[in-house]
């Protein structure tokens, strides 16, 4: 029973105590966890579980060909500390089943490799045994994996948290609202085909029993540009091609849509309607059970699919120039269907589309817009017909999921968990507006990253009074004033340069920037560049060196962007919907409020500062997403690209604070358990203090002073080539104590089975002895009770039957009918029978005359109707000759044959004689004449109806049965015999002397086909018969030696024949 252990795809080593059954994942009797230390000895394989543990970890290169040979593995998570990095496989990898939530559910966070799970149940655990606030910042490039890692976090709580005190409703809502806002806030991309186009941060509230009782959800920065405009191989929003694909037929009619995504201009610029990874009809069903679930009615979900379908049609109106170049409305039809689903006046949104309404000095003007106005105030409408609508529908799940029992003490008592989905770091070829407010809200994030890691650090160090040692890093405040510091950020100056009157451009914009920040050492532009840096900046393009890299932003729409304006007449066109869901969006009190609305930008830089603070109230946990290739395809490992990523997300200036102070830390109580057989004084069992211990091991292990410190509950190690000797000197001593185990194991496990077997056996063995004694003692009472009957039986066996010797009788009898059945006779033939009983005699006459009847019966079942007939004609040759003829016994065994004639025998002429007369049989004969005796050959025929007497070819004398009187013959051997015939047929010459070999077969076939078998007489000494008309003959029969046949002087015929047989 050899030690066996098996790494499982999360990285986890197993050890099976069973080697014949499948190994065990979860914690049991049957399976022992090895702790997360233990991929340490496959270091050189897997890598290191966490990037802390490298020993060159300032080089960057290391960082990623770690995360190559875990990759490699399919090992895709692993840490930095208490931050998780994972890499998107591209495939399911089966990691994360309800099994696995339950291996990593109540574990701590070391004893058990990376997942995603171990920080989804330290942060839960966290919340529920120290009532704080957690929160789970996901960051990472799109295509990273967010979005799934926000899901499967999600489905962890869904599973393994208790269900509240209402059912699982909160929990089926927080579910579902993912769907309907990737519906709603993701589309295909290059980079991801489910890309998040917004931010998301979602929090879960939890009672005091840790169930989840409500959520709220906040979005940032909606990507609505998409909305109009998609760049080649993109789509829209993954709801329109939803809606058309997989919507009713009755739903599209009244929408007035069409199946096919070409026919809409808001979904052809991509080029790319359909995708293959991406089935819409399916996912449309998931939407509208989705949005029943989150208390969507009926008459919701009909308003919220007449705003998409609206956008669909705002997109194909059209637009032409009049006489002064002035835009009109060419698109009748699509205005009509926009005036019914929006709920508003056509007259007025076709004025609304076509001019502008100016105030000035108190006064409203009207002004026409040209083609280009025009079209850019549909494609405003659109985008803010749909970022407010998606706005509405984040508000609608929250209050969906906004917990019911505000009211209750439970309430009062209630942690919430908090989910950050936003985007990473972003650098394209073309940066503009939406980068530089993604790349500046990375900014903040990483200064806080930053600041509650180094905050975190110097806790620990000063709750375990270890000395604090500054830390080296690259502070990015800098970065984070220079966007967004007041009057002098880049923000404030484009706010600006959107509020002051006169012509205000994007290079307006750029010239201000020189002029503010033109010496900000993290700022640069094509005109404040040398000679080398301004080939590859464009004159309408500036710098910003980020904690990441340099990123250019090119400043073409930027004021457009941030202004987001959309005009008045547009509002009022929008305020007047009877759409429910659009008169919340489009609040009329706009109208009113003669303040300037706050920029896209400003909007932004609160939403993050406010963001910043609810992240700073709660404990933090990080999750880093990197992308491995771009062509989305597993086990590809892009390294270019991902040491893009590494550096984007800032996990090495992460890795350089984790590993300032101590790489490696652990509680006194893990370290002594896990290396406590490395030292002859703490193995196997330490009695006193873990501290006490730990000092005794390390102490044995020859650890320098500058190798570790000692905290207040923990052991601080500071190089990484400290742990991996410890470690292998653990893996050497393991397999001699393994070997020690198994021995002692063997000899304990076989002496046990030796116990039991022996055990076994001698309960069988008495067990056994004892049924054989009770068999013997059983079987010899009933021996003496029969043979004590069989006697009582015996001597009144002459008695009339009585209880006495009934069983007696019966044994006698059944004796005799055992016997009978073993005797019975063979044959018909066997006369042989057994000698029954005084009391059976009767009974066994009648056995025997129905055995016989039986045998007959089967004898008669069983022969041939050719057998039948020749048995017929033995027995009437039998009754005929038996006894009287000397040369009978000689015929009995040789079989009669049907004719001793064959047909070519017969003469032609004598067959056309006799017609259609069969020859039932033919032999050949002597006939001896009347007058001289002369011997004559001849041939006898039996036909149906007469004798036939043939000569050659001529047919001699014919006899009629009719005619036939009877026949003669003699007793002795001689084979003569006389056909007597009428005498007042005139037509016979008399009667007919003949001779045949074959006697007793032909004189049997003539009585029965003549029917005269009485009529054969068997004569002794003489035959008389009649020669001619008043003349008789004689035949005088004397034995002799041999045959002779002679006439006698006296006339008559005489024969001598020998005698065969003595009577």
């Amino acid at each position: 029973m050899a030690l066996q252990v098996e790494l499982i795809p999360t990285g986890e080593i197993i050890r099976v105590v069973h080697p014949h059954r499948p190994c065990k994942l979860a914690l049991g009797s049957d399976g022992v966890r090895v702790t997360m230390e233990s991929a340490l000895t496959a270091r050189d394989r897997v890598g290191v579980q966490d990037f802390v543990l490298l020993e060159n970890f300032t080089s960057e290169a290391a960082f990623i060909e770690n995360l190559r040979r875990r990759f490699r593995e399919n090992l895709i998570y692993t840490y930095i500390g208490p931050v998780l990095v994972s890499v998107n496989p591209y495939r399911d990898l089966q990691i994360y089943s309800r099994q696995h939530m339950e291996r990593y559910r109540g574990v701590s966070f070391y004893e058990v490799p990376p997942h995603l799970f171990a920080v989804a149940d330290t942060v839960y655990r966290a919340l529920r045994t120290e009532r704080r606030d957690q929160a789970v910042m996901i960051s990472g490039e799109s295509g990273a994996g967010k979005t799934e890692a926000t899901k499967k976090l999600l489905q962890f709580y869904a599973e393994t948290c208790p269900a509240p005190e209402r059912g699982g409703a909160v929990r089926d809502r927080l579910l579902q609202s993912n769907p309907v806002l990737e519906a709603f806030g993701n589309a295909k991309t290059l980079r991801n085909d489910n890309s998040s186009r917004f931010g998301k941060y979602m929090d879960v509230q939890f009672d005091f029993k840790g169930a989840p009782v409500g959520g709220h959800i906040l979005s940032y920065l909606l990507e609505k540009s998409r909305v109009v405009h998609q760049n080649h191989g993109e789509r829209n929003f993954h709801i329109f091609y939803q809606l058309l694909e997989g919507g009713e037929e009755e739903t599209l009619r009244r929408l007035g849509l069409e199946r096919n995504p070409q026919s809409y201009l808001y979904l052809v610029k991509g080029q790319c309607a359909k995708v293959s990874s991406i089935n819409d009809k399916s996912d449309w069903k998931v939407v509208r059970k989705a949005l029943t679930v989150i208390d969507f009615t009926e008459d919701e979900v009909e308003d919220l699919l007449s705003i998409v379908a609206s956008v669909l049609h705002l997109g194909n109106i059209h637009f032409a120039a009049n006489e002064e170049s002035n835009a009109q409305v060419t698109s009748e039809n699509q205005l009509k269907y926009l005036t019914r689903l929006l709920g508003v006046e056509g007259l007025m949104l076709r004025e609304a589309l076509t001019h502008r309404k100016i105030i000035a000095k108190g006064e409203e003007l009207l002004s026409p817009l040209n083609l280009e106005q025009a079209a850019y105030a549909r494609d405003a409408l659109a985008k803010a017909v749909y970022s407010r609508t998606f706005t509405w529908l984040v508000g609608k799940i929250n209050r969906s999921l906004a917990s019911k029992d505000a009211e209750s003490p439970s309430w009062r008592s209630t942690t919430v968990l908090g989910l950050l989905d936003i985007y990473g770091f972003e650098v394209f070829q073309h940066n503009s507006f939406e980068q530089f407010c993604i790349n500046y809200c990375n900014e903040k994030l990483q200064q806080l990253f930053i600041e509650l890691t180094l905050k975190s650090e110097q806790e620990e160090y000063e709750a375990e009074g270890i000395a604090w040692e500054p830390v080296q890093y690259f502070n990015n405040k800098i970065i984070c004033d220079l966007v967004e510091e007041k009057f002098k950020g880049i923000i404030s100056i484009l706010d600006e340069e959107c509020l002051r009157p006169g012509e205000a451009t994007d290079l307006t914009f750029l010239e201000k920037l020189e002029d503010t920040i033109k010496h900000h050492p993290h700022f640069l532009t094509h005109k404040l560049a040398d000679q080398r840096t301004r080939k590859s900046l464009g004159r309408g393009e500036f710098r910003l060196l980020h904690y990441a890299g340099e990123v250019t932003y090119n400043v073409t729409g930027f004021l457009d962007k941030n202004n987001d304006l959309l005009f008045r007449n547009l509002k009022e066109t929008m305020c007047s919907s009877e759409n429910p869901i659009m008169s919340q969006c489009f609040d009329r009190s706009e109208l009113s409020d003669k303040k300037r609305p706050e920029t896209v930008a400003t909007q932004f830089k609160m939403s993050l500062l406010q963001l910043v603070e609810i992240l700073k109230s709660k404990e933090p946990a990080y999750i880093r997403c990197i992308k491995p290739n771009d062509a989305k395809q597993p086990s590809r490992f892009d390294e270019v690209l991902i040491r893009h990523q590494v550096k984007y997300l800032g996990l090495m200036e992460n890795l350089r604070v984790r590993r300032a102070g101590f790489a490696y830390r652990r509680k006194y109580e893990a370290f002594l358990q896990r290396y406590k057989s490395l030292c002859p004084e703490t193995w196997p069992t330490w009695a006193g203090r873990p501290q006490d211990g730990v000092t005794v091991l390390i102490r044995h292990l020859g650890y320098k002073p500058e190798e570790y410190k000692m905290g207040r509950t923990k052991i601080f190690i500071r190089f990484p080539k400290t742990l991996f000797a410890t470690e292998d000197a653990l893996e050497v001593r393991r397999q001699s104590l393994a070997t020690k185990i198994q021995a002692a194991w063997k000899g304990f496990h076989w002496r046990q089975k030796f116990l039991r077997v022996k055990r076994s056996a001698i309960c069988i063995q008495s067990w056994w002895r004892g049924t054989l004694g009770r068999r013997k003692a059983a079987k010899r009472k009933w021996a003496a009770e029969t043979i004590r009957r069989l006697i009582r039986g015996f001597i009144l066996r002459h008695a009339p039957r009585c209880p006495e010797n009934a069983f007696f009788l019966d044994h006698v009898r059944t004796s005799f009918l055992l016997n009978l059945r073993r005797q019975l006779p063979r044959n018909i033939l066997d006369t042989s029978w057994p000698t029954p009983p005084p009391a059976l005699h009767e009974a066994s006459e009648l056995l025997r005359e129905l055995c016989m009847k039986n045998m007959v019966w089967k004898y008669c079942r069983s022969i041939s109707p050719e057998w039948k007939q020749q048995l017929q004609q033995k027995a009437v040759a039998s009754e005929i000759f038996k006894g009287k003829k000397d040369n009978y016994p000689q015929s009995v065994p040789r079989l009669f044959i049907s004719t001793r004639l064959g047909t070519d025998e017969i003469s032609p002429k004598v067959l056309q004689a006799l017609g259609s007369e069969p020859i039932q049989y033919a032999v050949p004969v002597v006939k001896y004449d009347r007058k001289g005796y002369k011997p004559r050959s001849r041939q006898l025929l039996l036909t149906p109806s007469a004798v036939v007497i043939v000569e050659d070819a001529k047919v001699k004398q014919r006899i009629n049965y009719a005619n036939l009187t009877g026949i003669s013959v003699s007793s002795l051997s001689d084979n003569l015999f006389v056909l007597h015939v009428q005498r007042e047929d005139n037509k016979q010459k008399g009667d007919v002397v003949l001779q045949s070999d074959h006697v007793i077969e032909t004189l049997t076939k003539t009585a029965l086909s003549a029917d005269c078998v009485n009529n054969i007489n068997i004569n002794q000494g003489s035959i008389t018969f009649a020669g001619g008309p008043g003349r008789d003959g004689v035949i005088d029969f004397t034995p002799g030696s041999e045959l002779l046949i002679t006439k006698a002087k006296n006339g008559h015929l005489a024969v001598v024949a020998p005698r065969l047989n003595s009577r």
